[in-house]
């Protein structure tokens, strides 16, 4: 995979089926402020792509978001960051394809013949779950091809899905703008800052994840250490300006008269998404169908991306000997078969009657922000205690935008809300249980010397010190909202600064980081290796 390729990888898993949704839910939190929570969101997260863009450069390896911390901390902190990461990648591909057939149920031909695909309660019908099966099977079988046909296959389609909210920003714009929107229903902050802060899980760090796909998809880049920084900020540029100009559409073309006095109800519940009905007041027949169209296109690109990231990540806990060692059978294309066909099989689990795409999304915003937490604590550890190690892109001002990065991922998963961060806690608690388990019916447990329990310490004190903020603090479900608003905020500011310092000093020896590496630098020289020349069952990296 070229610049190109990467780029287009992480792109479109940007734009996906939070594009739709995002801007309605963002509005009704925050009321035009939601401008304000997308650019926020944009700056977070742009920090944490920069920190991902050097660690993919200076470490190109499949299944990155695992390999960092497990250089850094070693195997526990590496499976903690990879395990979050897996649950996160592995329930987008199923969440994006129920996406896409929820907005299929309002199809006229659909109604007209009298054909269900989702329950009343938001759940596939016994068609949607054969439908979804299928989709999963064919993001299985492109998967399967390889690397390059993922990618060739993923390029017209984000070309397709990043043209379209463009034209939907110009036309809506044009034909239906009503600049007194930005100060009704209550003024330009309706909730002040918490419902700004309050917007980002609902759809908004949602929408704008997805760039450290290039990252994941390192080992098997033409050139890592040129294109996938490159390719990470080059996606993360265009996703958080597309974003940020829907969200200006939005605003300007909602009817005056559903927002005099709140953004409860700025739009009536469209089948298809905001857009669509706003394409009809406008009188863009045309436009309608586009978006009828595209709330197909948008969620299959993304889901056809994520379950290529699922396997590269469970590849890379399987050489971590985290997970059983068929996920790392490698077929003759290069691509890990194993994890990938497990990628299915989880997908077709969550297809089962879960909540909709919406509860699910603070699920998968906070597991993102434990995951991408993880990068900037474990560039500056490596950065320490691997000086040596040649970085093609560095951070810039990194002593001021690692902590940044650090403190954005923490302040992320604290307005998630209590609800969603003792669950993702669990199933970390879970994940730890597997890898215990795997670890001590390992023939290497007594040989292994990146098995340093005190590197890892600070990783419980650091999730359950966010779930106990989380009770105490204003946001999501079950919180007490004992702790006064922006002393909230001081708080996570400050516990995260800590960990972060705390973390680094407990950082793996040189001598044993230089070891993890070394036992993935297979995948590094291999990158240049032609199939012909590389050994027996190593893939293609």
């Amino acid at each position: 995979m070229g610049f190109w390729g990467l780029m287009f990888v992480s792109l479109g898993s940007i734009i996906g089926s939070g594009w739709l949704l995002g801007a309605l839910g963002a509005a009704k939190s925050a009321g035009p402020a939601s401008i304000i929570s997308w650019v926020l969101a944009a700056i977070m997260l742009a920090v944490l792509a920069l920190i991902h863009a050097d660690l993919g450069a200076a470490y190109p390896v499949a299944g990155g978001t695992a390999r960092y911390p497990h250089y850094a901390f070693g195997a526990l902190a590496g499976f903690t960051a990879g395990w979050v990461g897996y649950l996160q990648a592995v329930t987008i591909a199923p969440i994006e394809v129920e996406g896409a057939i929820t907005y299929l149920e309002s199809a006229p031909w659909l109604k007209d013949n009298n054909i269900d695909l989702v329950n009343a309660d938001q759940t596939l019908t016994p068609l949607g779950l054969v439908i979804a099966a299928i989709s999963l099977l064919l993001f299985t079988m492109v998967n399967l091809m390889g690397a390059k046909w993922l990618s060739d296959s993923n390029i017209g389609v984000v070309i397709w899905k990043t043209a379209v909210p463009i034209l939907t920003v110009v036309v809506i714009t044009a034909l239906l703008f009503h600049p007194g929107n930005f100060s009704a229903g209550g003024g330009f902050a309706p909730n002040g800052f918490h419902g700004i802060f309050a917007a980002l899980p609902l759809g908004v760090v949602f929408a704008l994840q997805g760039f450290e796909q290039a990252a994941q998809m390192a080992g098997e880049a033409r050139d890592p250490k040129k294109d996938v920084a490159k390719a990470i900020i080059t996606a993360m540029a265009i996703g958080a300006v597309v974003y940020i100009l829907l969200e200006v559409a939005f605003i300007g073309a909602v009817d005056p008269a559903n927002i005099l006095t709140n953004w409860d109800k700025p739009l009536g519940a469209g089948a298809f998404g905001p857009y669509y009905d706003l394409a009809l007041a406008a009188g863009a027949g045309w436009l309608a169908i586009v978006l009828l169209i595209d709330a197909v296109v948008s969620p299959f690109g993304t889901g056809l991306v994520y379950i290529g990231t699922s396997a590269r990540i469970s590849y890379a806990l399987g050489e971590d000997d985290a997970l059983p060692p068929w996920l790392t059978a490698v077929s003759k294309r290069g691509v890990p078969w194993g994890s990938i066909l497990l990628a299915f099989g989880v997908g077709l689990i969550a297809l089962l009657p879960f909540p909709s795409w919406q509860a699910l999304v603070g699920l998968v915003t906070d597991a993102t922000a434990i995951m991408y937490a993880f990068a900037p604590v474990s560039l500056a550890a490596l950065m320490r205690q691997h000086a040596g190690r040649e970085h093609p892109y560095r951070l810039p001002w990194p002593k001021v935008l690692m902590p940044f990065g650090f403190i954005a991922a923490n302040l992320i998963i604290y307005w998630s809300g209590f609800e969603s961060t003792w669950k993702i806690l669990t199933a970390v608690l879970l994940g730890r249980i597997i890898f215990e388990i795997a670890l001590h019916r390992s023939k290497t447990l007594k040989t292994r010397r990146d098995l340093d329990w005190r590197a890892a310490s600070w990783i419980w004190p650091w999730l359950i010190g966010l779930v106990v903020l989380g009770l105490l603090g204003r946001y999501g479900k079950g919180s007490l909202s004992i702790l006064p608003e922006w002393v909230d905020i001081a708080f996570v500011v400050a516990f995260a600064l800590l960990i972060f310092y705390y973390a680094i000093g407990l950082a793996m020896k040189p001598e044993d980081i230089a070891a993890a590496v070394e036992e993935d630098e297979f995948e590094f020289e291999a990158i240049d290796l032609p199939a012909e020349g590389r050994p027996a069952g190593q893939p293609n990296l």
